[in-house]
């Protein structure tokens, strides 16, 4: 039986915390901040949970963890 492979994709954007939920980087923050409101990019500062709907994808790239 073959192993399972971990997305490579997934695993450079991904990451699981302690309790099984998912993080990843906030969206709409790599260019064009100009246009944003101050007030967007301070609540877009640092990483997200992803909603539970989204994690459930997430977690069948990344197998092992």
């Amino acid at each position: 039986m073959p192993k399972m492979k971990t997305k490579s994709g997934a695993k450079k954007r991904f990451r699981l915390t302690a309790s099984g939920k998912v993080r990843a980087n906030q969206a709409n923050k790599q260019h064009g901040m100009i246009k944003r409101t101050n007030k967007q990019i301070r609540n877009q500062r640092g990483t997200t949970i992803l909603a539970p709907q989204d994690a459930k994808i997430v977690k069948q790239f990344l197998p092992n963890g």
